[in-house]
């Protein structure tokens, strides 16, 4: 038999009742070329590049070794040429790479050109332009079927290649003698004890890693429990809740994680959208998938189309391979999309398709993918009036809208700011390497008078800028950012607890006078008032001649 006499219908068989696939004589596997990238990116982030390119290339030699066995047994060949040139062709048939035309044998001293390479591809898709030659596979795989056939070791090594940007790939193989020393480096990989090297120097890399997170962990854990004494507060995934609002949130947040159905986060910017999304996913049967969060807001429309559904080669210029979207990697766990009320109305009418039917198509791809992926949508805008103004579709608002989580601003939270602040406060010292362990008393009365417009964000800020400036071992006001240092309470009436204006003012002025160190005549000047009136006031609230408040209340200056 001749090598262009194998055809597919003579290497394949197909046994739909066992779910066997035959090639070549022996038992193979259908594996996406997608996947294998996916496995090689695995490989190279958690074991590093010298272990993954061993295991990839002896996986390849295995590979190899085991087709030149099975096609040896299959068929009888006119001469052991024919077995040998039987190679390119199976490996054409198996969708691998073909060689080009013109090219005769690795073996040869012009060596073979490479087409097709799957590996190459996936290697630019996930990593970009390669330093090296990154078709270790298939390096592998010719140099298994070679020395199968020769009864010798046959390395066969890359000198071009499309990963690291060369026009084509192109391959040599040669014995170990032949290569001499100017290879010797690559020659390694193949052997086990580099593979044995490669995966001690990751798995400690691993160790030393674990070990770090351990520390910090524990230091964190220590600061927490330093700080946040109090039964009745509530931390989880970085969320604090002491008051009922946010105790509630959390329940709820709980409660719907154990279903599989959409939620939509509400809430001005900084106020742990995220957070909540993370407590979601954390709490669901998702846990152990990823959970990936995009901003939509910060992508521009043709990008995150991209971004989102993946695109096939040539899609668009610069699309030189395919790339999974977000929606596949996010593939059984739980994609955010935040800021969905920014994406346009043609990302919108996307969006609903891709909810209701379950499945995604690529950027220039007619193919329809099946998704299995919790969505969760976030947004500080009101859709209901983008609903009522035509900027956001009514359909897919309440396709997000199966549960409606809101997160409720920190000036309605005023239970939780000073157990947000002193767990913020003491995760800035841990991170700062400072010895700093407390808080003044003059900073939490302070830090209740803000109202925090930025919300959790603006009082991680402060707490970070505080814990950065603060001198001695506690966080005094001088060290709180300027707006939170000048800021007077804003008296909020709750229903059934409206106080009389003159327990109102009689606050302001003292809360006012207090800031500014007891000054009479500066707090006059804020307040708008004649020195005079302000110490007629004070008289009226018994402190001028009181001795408790000679400390703080000085005469007024004339």
């Amino acid at each position: 038999m001749r090598a262009e006499d194998l055809e597919h219908q003579e290497l394949l068989e197909l046994d739909p009742l066992s779910g066997v696939i035959r090639f070549a004589g022996q038992r193979a596997l259908l594996l996406d070329a997608v996947a294998m990238g996916v496995l090689r990116k695995y490989l190279v982030e958690n074991f590093g590049l010298i272990a993954a390119r061993t295991v990839l290339t002896q996986f390849g030699f295995a590979q190899g070794w085991r087709l030149a066995d099975a096609v040896k047994t299959e068929f009888t060949w006119d001469d052991e040429n024919e077995w040998r040139r039987a190679g390119p062709r199976l490996y054409a048939l198996g969708g691998l790479f073909r060689i080009e035309p013109g090219s005769d044998s690795p073996l040869s001293p012009d060596g073979v050109m490479l087409g097709g390479s799957y590996e190459a591809e996936q290697h630019l898709v996930h990593f970009g332009r390669a330093d090296e030659s990154v078709c270790w596979t298939l390096c592998g795989l010719i140099s298994g079927y070679l020395s199968r056939i020769a009864g010798e070791e046959i390395f066969v090594l890359e000198d071009r290649c499309l990963g690291k940007g060369d026009a084509a790939c192109h391959v040599f193989g040669r014995t170990r003698l032949a290569w001499g020393e100017s290879r010797a480096a690559e020659l390694q990989f193949f052997q086990s004890k580099r593979l044995k090297e490669g995966l001690e120097v990751s798995l400690q890399r691993v160790i030393e890693s674990l070990k770090v997170a351990e520390r910090t962990l524990r230091a964190r854990r220590r600061a927490l429990v330093a700080v946040v004494r109090d039964k009745e507060i509530v931390e989880q995934e970085g969320l604090v809740a002491k008051g009922a609002a946010m105790r509630l949130l959390l329940d709820l947040a709980r409660r719907v994680a154990k279903v599989d159905s959409t939620v939509l986060i509400t809430g001005e910017s900084g106020t742990g959208k995220e957070r909540i999304a993370r407590l979601v996913h954390q709490e669901s049967t998702r846990a152990a998938g990823p959970f990936i969060a995009v901003n939509c807001g910060a992508i521009t429309e043709t990008l995150l189309e991209s971004e989102l559904f993946g695109h096939v080669r040539g899609a668009f210029t610069g699309a030189t391979g395919d790339r999974p979207g977000l929606f596949e990697a996010a593939n059984g766990g739980t994609l955010l999309l935040d800021e969905i009320g920014e994406v346009s109305p043609a990302m919108q009418v996307r969006l609903l398709r891709t909810l209701q039917e379950r499945e995604i198509r690529r950027v220039g791809d007619n193919k329809a993918r099946r998704i299995d992926v919790r969505i969760l949508a976030a947004t500080n805008r009101d859709l209901v009036h983008q609903v009522a103004e035509g900027a956001f579709r009514q359909d897919l608002y309440y396709r997000l809208k199966v549960v409606e989580l809101r997160v409720p601003p920190l000036r309605e939270r005023r239970d939780d700011i000073l157990p947000l602040a002193r767990v913020l406060f003491a995760e800035a010292a841990l991170r700062m390497q400072r010895k700093i362990t407390s808080l003044a008393p003059a900073v939490a009365d302070q830090l209740l008078r803000y109202h925090w417009p930025g919300n959790v964000r603006e009082l991680e800020n402060a707490m970070e800028c505080a814990v950065a400036l603060a001198r001695g071992s506690r966080v005094e006001l001088d060290d709180l950012p300027e707006e939170v240092r000048h800021a007077t309470p804003t008296p909020q009436p709750t229903a059934g607890a409206v106080r009389p204006l003159e327990d109102i003012e009689k606050d302001y002025i003292l809360a006012a006078l207090d800031l500014n160190g007891g000054n009479q005549t500066h707090t006059a000047k804020q307040l708008h008032i004649g020195a005079a009136t302000l110490y007629r006031k004070l008289k009226s609230y018994g402190l001028i001649g009181d001795p408790r408040a000679t400390r703080v209340v000085r005469a007024p200056m004339h």
